[in-house]
């Protein structure tokens, strides 16, 4: 379902660029920021992981100086069927974590030290296997098509303005003055909408697909408690000073404000954990221990304890 929306969202984002590129710029302003965005966009799909992880001051790790999170990393892309990414951590408070990459082959995957100081192992796991889950479907591409699609038609709205909008063959303005303007401002705001619900549906899919590749939902859905409540109350000074790095992360890390739910790119916590929730009650024998994999391993204990309690509970 999340997949067939995806699909249908960027398609209706690809029509309003096509009637929003003709009224505003015509033929030629079309192409015009189409082919810029496009640039923009490709630029940063081939080293958005390197720009992102330096803004954030992440440091990459190994099994030296971090054995427990580089160890379940290494067990989720196994169960994953993934090659083993790079491995980062951000000397920050506010638990989160985010994966980048431009595929599998070239993906890192990042968790904060708030996240590995207030969340459990079992926590810690759910967490990482939904940033697996973006790497497995490649959302990274999927959002730069999104932006790049945004972006552009926020440049077909100031290309609008600056040549007077869109010509008929006849060299009649093919939208009044009134409308012009009107179409000018909200056409970006369109658009940023549905670039934020196409974030939202990858988010959801994440999560179930996270699920499955730690085999406990419940571990997602009471990391999720907590990262919601650690971001709060505790603020995020990178991403505050990079909004544009905010759908990365898998809790926005971003301060709450009006509006938030169609502003936001991330679905509504209560409901992500209510989804999982649901999915661990239709998982068969679920109440029966996992499969292990290692004796070390997380999913050595399927209803663990948390050894490490954080400051919400």
């Amino acid at each position: 379902m999340n997949y067939f929306r995806t699909a249908l969202l960027l398609a209706a984002l690809t029509g309003f660029f096509l009637v929003v590129g003709y009224l505003l710029g015509g033929q030629s302003g079309l192409i015009l920021a189409l082919v810029v965005a496009l640039g923009m966009n490709l630029f940063a799909y081939w080293n958005s992981d390197k720009m992102v992880l330096r803004m954030a001051n992440a440091q990459e790790v190994g099994p030296n100086e971090a054995p427990e999170l580089y160890g379940i990393v290494q067990e989720l892309a196994q169960r994953g069927g993934l090659p083993m990414p790079r491995v980062y951590i951000i000397d920050e408070e506010q638990p989160n974590a985010f994966a980048t990459g431009r595929n599998p082959e070239n993906a890192a995957v990042a968790a904060t030290t708030g996240l590995l100081r207030y969340l459990s192992r079992e926590e810690i796991a759910g967490v990482m296997a939904h940033e697996l889950s973006h790497v497995r479907h490649r959302d990274t591409l999927t959002m730069t098509i999104a932006a790049t699609l945004a972006g552009a038609i926020g440049m077909l709205a100031s290309f609008g303005g600056l040549m007077g909008g869109g010509r008929d063959e006849n060299g009649r303005p093919m939208m009044g003055g009134v409308a012009a303007i009107a179409m000018m401002i909200l056409a970006p705001l369109v658009a940023s909408l549905v670039q934020m619900a196409i974030s939202r549906s990858r988010e959801y899919e994440a999560d179930r697909m996270g699920a499955e590749i730690s085999g406990q939902p419940l571990w997602l859905a009471s990391a999720l408690g907590k990262l919601h409540a650690g971001t709060q109350q505790i603020p995020n000074q990178v991403a505050e000073a990079n909004p544009a790095t905010a759908h990365l992360y898998i809790a926005n890390p971003l301060s709450a404000g009006g509006l938030r739910g169609l502003f936001s790119t991330h679905p509504p916590m209560e409901e992500r954990i209510a989804r999982l929730e649901a999915m661990a009650g239709q998982m068969p024998g679920y109440a029966q221990p996992r499969p292990q994999m290692s004796p070390d391993g997380p999913w050595t204990n399927p209803a663990p304890q948390s050894p490490r309690r954080g400051p919400w509970g």
